[in-house]
């Protein structure tokens, strides 16, 4: 039973050594990646994020009006609909 603990803990220690090594070998490439990152960069990327995020929008915006009628045309055609109805077209009927 001893030797199951030992063994047991043994690979437990060495799993977590590999597994950190692993995570300093992502932290520094991530360190080399942002080297040259300054605040100004930062600053121009949450720009141009906001920029495209917008015209996203914008354009979603668009699409999705494409394929829903319009509220004011709907009551725009409604209108006519009821005023041509009232007015008499001129003609006389009958005899």
């Amino acid at each position: 039973m001893d030797q199951v603990l030992l063994y047991s803990s043994s690979l437990i220690a060495i799993l977590a050594f590999f597994i950190g090594l692993y995570a300093c070998g992502r932290v520094a490439k991530i360190n080399l990646a942002t080297k040259d990152l300054d605040w100004v960069a930062v600053a121009n990327m949450t720009g141009d994020l906001a920029t495209t995020k917008k015209t996203i929008q914008t354009l979603n915006n668009r699409i999705n009006g494409m394929h829903s009628p319009k509220i004011a045309e709907q009551e725009l055609l409604m209108q006519l609909m009821q005023n041509q109805q009232q007015k008499p077209n001129g003609k006389l009927m009958g005899g």
